[in-house]
């Protein structure tokens, strides 16, 4: 609401804001930019804002704090950029600036140093929250609610809880192909618990022995998007301490936006002298499922396989650049059922907790991708990432195709193998 007393600081890289040379074929890509015709909500505008707030030309106030926490921090616009403007890295500098100077309100200083921060990164503090969010829609209060928290409620899964994961998951092949650690997340172990199992077991089948130790935390990837990068690398140095002693071939992930942050742990501990090269190390090694999992271990069986599109996690395509993995896969048993998704890479609104500090502009992307979805006739849509499961389902529901299911790659793939085991 207020800027803080502080003095201005330099806190973007200049050589990487330089880059950008305004050209504007970022703008194309930018879902808020095709939203609100905006510049200032666009990746060039950002970066403007951001030097103009660094040079201390522009207050540190609403107006320019509004414009940058609009971003969803998709990165659309670094895939279309023929500058190579690292415009992730300048958002998050940008916004742990903005947290440490700026004077929000009370609500929004609540929701997100409090109820995001200090609940989503905590399976533990996790599920006694959605238990009480169950209870609520269960007893039919959310008419009781504001529209703010309604829409909360709705992004709220039926219960997916699983049985942990075991430490040791043995191959179901022999000969061993290798061992690989698997990282079970924050979110998906409490609400995607059968779709981690599905993953472990994915693995096991292709020939790995996957491990997933206890003891480990969240990747960091929703401080680092949010500015509170100390803490973003406080989660990297447990990771990594974690990981780096148990000989594995590969560091498996299957969320997208975790997946990025932790192949991008060198850059977040570039500074940190005793950590900069383990970093290094350990996010050389970590692969998302769909680029580890190959093709040739599913075959299409089926005849009467439902019309299948896919939806780009945006931390997947664009930090990640990983978009034909995940469709070669899907095609592997979904053959001439699968059909492209119109603007299959315009973020769904999630963008991690979005879709809670900007519910406006999230429920608008929502609907867009809803209606896209809608239009190919797919009855099944796949994905890489918890946040776009529970964004699109809850769009779905919304719109009245409920009957469309939303399944995360690894559930899809499983359900394939073990419908192609019991045919005839």
């Amino acid at each position: 609401m207020t800027t803080s007393a502080l003095p201005t600081r330099r806190f973007l890289d200049e050589a990487k804001s330089l880059a950008c040379v305004h050209c504007g074929l970022c703008l194309g890509a930018c879902p808020t930019y095709l939203e609100t015709g905006n510049e200032n909500d666009s990746p060039r505008g950002r970066i403007y804002i951001m030097r103009a707030l660094e040079q201390g030309r522009l207050a540190l106030a609403d107006a320019a704090v509004r414009h940058v926490d609009l971003c969803l921090g998709c990165r659309a616009c670094e895939v279309a950029c023929p500058s190579g403007v690292q415009y992730g890295q300048l958002l998050e500098a940008a916004r742990e600036h903005i947290e440490e100077r700026f004077r929000r309100s009370a609500f929004q200083t609540f929701l997100r140093r409090v109820a995001i921060e200090e609940v989503f990164p905590f399976p533990a503090r996790m599920k006694p929250v959605l238990w009480a969010a169950r209870l609520a829609r269960k007893l039919g209060l959310e008419p009781l609610f504001p529209k703010f928290a309604r829409e909360a409620l709705t992004l709220v899964p039926q219960d997916t809880s699983a049985d942990g994961l075991p430490e040791v998951s043995p191959a179901a092949t022999t000969p061993l192909k290798g061992r690989v650690g698997f990282i079970q997340g924050c979110v998906m172990s409490v609400m995607f618990g059968r779709t981690n199992a599905a993953s472990v077991q994915l693995l096991n089948r292709a020939g790995y022995e996957v491990l997933t130790p206890p003891g480990q935390t969240c990747c960091g990837a929703l401080y680092a998007h949010t500015g509170v990068l100390e803490r973003a690398r406080q989660c990297a140095r447990r990771n990594i301490a974690l990981f780096e002693s148990l000989n594995l071939d590969a560091i498996i992930i299957n969320a997208a936006g975790c997946g990025s942050t932790l192949k991008e742990y060198g850059h977040l501990l570039r500074e940190d002298a005793p950590w900069a090269e383990r970093a290094q190390q350990f996010s050389a090694k970590v692969k998302d499922l769909t680029e580890w999992l190959k093709p040739r271990d599913f075959k299409s069986q089926i005849s009467n396989l439902k019309f299948i599109t896919y939806h780009d996690a945006c931390h997947l395509a664009h930090p990640q650049r990983i978009t034909q993995p995940p469709r070669d896969l899907i095609r592997a048993v979904a053959g001439e059922s699968f059909v492209e998704l119109p603007e299959s890479d315009v973020c769904c609104g999630s963008a991690g907790s979005y879709n809670l500090t900007e519910p406006e502009m999230a429920e608008r992307l929502q609907r867009r991708k809803i209606g896209n979805i809608l239009k190919t006739g797919a009855q099944i849509v796949v994905t890489t990432n918890p946040g776009c499961l529970l964004q699109i389902r809850a769009g779905l529901q919304k719109a009245g195709a409920s009957r469309v299911h939303v399944l995360h790659i690894a559930d899809f793939l499983l359900e394939r193998i073990n419908k192609n085991v019991q045919a005839p």
